[in-house]
């Protein structure tokens, strides 16, 4: 009599392979690899756990060139640019020239900053997008000085705004030097009559950082003003920003 064959171990035919076990991940407390590498994961952590409160100006700036300078140490590069520009707005903002100076920045990290500036910007018109402009005033100073407030020569700005003062369009009317830009009351009428726009709000910065009204500031807005009346275009406000301050044309009496 024939001995029974003995069955092979493992799956037989029709049957499916078992899945290797998945790699188990680290725990959240692990311990993080050491140099630049672990300082990287306890930011992240602490940005996660306690919201941007919990980091610096100079954390919040290396943890935004991570992605842009994966294989150095940003640290450095992130003290070189408060010392340079005194806070993180100012970085962000500091013009593109300024900004290739830091050493071990680079184009990279530039772009990296310059884009942190442009979601910053896209973020405060959002949130006065569809919102009188007169009703919203801390989130209208809060966006001119996002835009314009530390730039290093003038720029003015006009909002040309809708029947219900919401914002049609904010565009920049010119840019000059530290103390002068000129502005043509014609144009600024011409285009709100091509936006349809029944009123507006002027801004625009002083490098300096001193907002009180110079004498050109004063002309240039009465005739801006004379323009748009004759079209039934009422000129609310002008907005003159400097350094963390500013000063309202309206509310100073001078409109």
């Amino acid at each position: 009599m024939a001995r029974p064959r003995r069955q092979q171990s493992g799956p037989g035919l029709g049957e499916s392979l078992a899945a290797p076990p998945l790699p188990l991940l680290p725990e959240p407390d692990a311990d993080p690899p050491p140099g630049h590498l672990g300082h990287r994961a306890r930011l992240r952590q602490r940005l996660l756990t306690g919201g941007p409160a919990a980091l610096g100006d100079h954390e919040l700036l290396e943890m935004l060139l991570f992605l842009a300078l994966p294989r150095r140490d940003t640290k450095p590069i992130a003290r070189a640019l408060i010392a340079r520009f005194g806070d993180v707005a100012a970085a962000v903002a500091a013009p593109l020239p300024d900004l290739l100076r830091i050493e071990g920045l680079g184009e990279a990290g530039a772009a990296a900053l310059k884009a942190a500036q442009a979601i910053a910007l896209r973020l405060a018109r959002t949130e006065l997008a569809d919102r009188p402009l007169l009703n919203n005033w801390d989130r209208l100073i809060g966006y001119l000085n996002a835009v314009i407030a530390r730039e290093p020569v003038e720029h003015v700005h006009v909002l040309f705004l809708d029947t219900r003062n919401r914002l049609i369009a904010d565009e920049a009317q010119g840019r000059g030097t530290v103390n002068h830009t000129p502005v043509y009351p014609r144009e600024v009428v011409k285009r709100a009559l091509e936006l349809q726009a029944t009123a507006l709000i002027l801004a625009h910065n002083h490098p300096s950082g001193d907002p009180t009204p110079s004498e050109a500031d004063r002309e240039m807005t009465a005739e801006i003003v004379a323009a748009a009346r004759v079209f039934g275009i009422v000129v609310h406000d002008h907005i003159v920003l400097g350094h963390g301050r500013h000063t309202s044309f309206r509310r100073a009496g001078l409109l």
